[in-house]
């Protein structure tokens, strides 16, 4: 029984779980999506590749995690995900060591699509794996506590990038990310296959559950508004370092602090927007965030140097993860019963738009726009994803509407 198995879960058995998901959060996300961010500036300096080769290849990286999601979705059950997750692992620890060996655009390029891929499927099936332990122990709300793992992991990122610059050079640049992400993938890894889950727990005395429909009127204004997200965010999350190398002098400090503050910023976020959406409800709080993001990227655009970076990696930083859990709770109130099917899905639509952000960049480059007013395309998409989530319906009023009688 639930409550009983609340009851024998000790707290540091939770705090071990709780870190395993957060440190596969920070080996995939901190040392294989976004170290790629500090480290382009460096990249590019280095003659290794150019700007917009740069954004090329970055766009490759967010197609595989938009493909990884989507394996996700069709492998989403406890059993698939014991198999799928060590492979996931494996793939990105491998990935990242060619990035490490080779500065050959192809394998560059090639890598960062498996790395996507890995980072895609990670994303989706450890939080919904330690979702789906945590329930059975009536422990859901400590979900959140794994997206700790994402600031870590940017703060990780930056600080190595930044100590190692003086003796590495181009593509040597990634042995810190690779030689660090083995002891901490295989720890969580091994501690996250021992979880004991009822298999029954995954919809498979509800058959019907998982096959209801993830999409009514409920629920699209709520995906489309995700989708602005992911556009809006990923411009200053991939070029934000690019950025603070175009707008000022050479060995300002906003040229890896930037980077910096928006990684610190990010430690706090998983706690303030669930304190925001305790007091003023999950929707009111995923309104609030947006705007807050709008704003962060509006400055970079409206005010380029140093005030304008900082506002936008701190705004930035202090809302993009909140978006995330914000997102996924609302849905999986809406859907109660999809659980790792509806995060997927999710997941899916902020990848397929991250996927647009750099390459939309790429062309604006190309055809001889400045980096500055790229990032007008991150305010476009947040506005739009302000707009719709204005017309997502709070979930309590939408049951009791679709349970009242016509």
């Amino acid at each position: 029984m639930p409550n009983s198995r609340q009851s024998s879960t000790n707290p540091r058995e939770l705090f071990a779980v709780l870190a395993a998901g957060a440190i596969l959060l920070l080996v995939t996300h901190g040392l294989g999506r976004f170290i790629y961010t500090p480290l382009l500036p460096y990249l590019v300096g280095d003659g290794q590749i150019s700007a917009g080769q740069g954004a090329a290849v970055a766009t490759w990286n967010y197609l595989g995690y938009l493909i990884g999601a989507l394996l996700a979705i069709r492998w989403h059950q406890i059993s698939q995900i014991r198999r799928l997750l060590p492979l996931a692992l494996a793939v990105h620890t491998v990935t990242t060591l060619v990035m490490a060996l080779s500065d050959h655009l192809t394998a560059m390029t090639l890598a960062r699509l498996f790395n996507g891929i890995a980072n895609g499927i990670v994303f989706v099936q450890v939080p919904a794996l330690i979702l789906e332990w945590l329930v059975l122990r009536n422990r859901a709300s400590m979900s959140g506590h794994l997206y700790i793992g994402v600031g870590l992991g940017l703060l990780v990122s930056s600080g190595l990038v930044t100590f190692t610059a003086p003796w590495l050079a181009g593509n040597e640049r990634w042995w810190p990310a690779f030689i660090l992400s083995i002891p901490l993938a295989w720890w969580a890894t091994l501690r996250l296959l021992q979880l004991k889950v009822d298999v029954r727990e995954q919809g498979g005395d509800k058959p019907a559950a998982g096959k209801s429909p993830l999409l009514d009127r409920a629920s699209v204004p709520l995906f489309l508004s995700y989708a602005g997200a992911g556009l809006g965010y990923i411009l200053p999350m991939t070029f934000l370092p690019l950025l603070a190398k175009d707008q000022l002098p050479a060995q300002h400090w906003l040229l890896d602090g930037a980077w910096l503050v928006a990684a610190v910023v990010t430690l706090f976020s998983p706690w303030l927007w669930n304190t925001l959406g305790a007091r003023l409800g999950d929707l009111n709080a995923l309104r609030l965030n947006f705007v807050v993001q709008l704003a962060g990227v509006l400055a970079a655009v409206i005010l380029p140097g140093a005030i304008g970076l900082v506002l936008c990696a701190a705004l930035v930083g202090i809302t993009f993860v909140g978006t995330v859990m914000l997102t996924q709770r609302i849905g999986r109130a809406l859907h109660p019963h999809q659980g790792p099917r509806l995060s997927a899905a999710m997941v899916s639509v902020y990848g397929f738009t991250q996927m647009a952000g750099p390459w939309l960049t790429k062309q604006w480059l190309d055809a001889g726009g400045s980096l500055t007013s790229a990032f007008g395309i991150g305010v476009a998409a947040l506005a739009f994803g302000v707009l719709f989530a204005f017309f997502v319906p709070w979930p309590e009023k939408w049951h009791r509407a679709q349970s009242s009688p016509s």
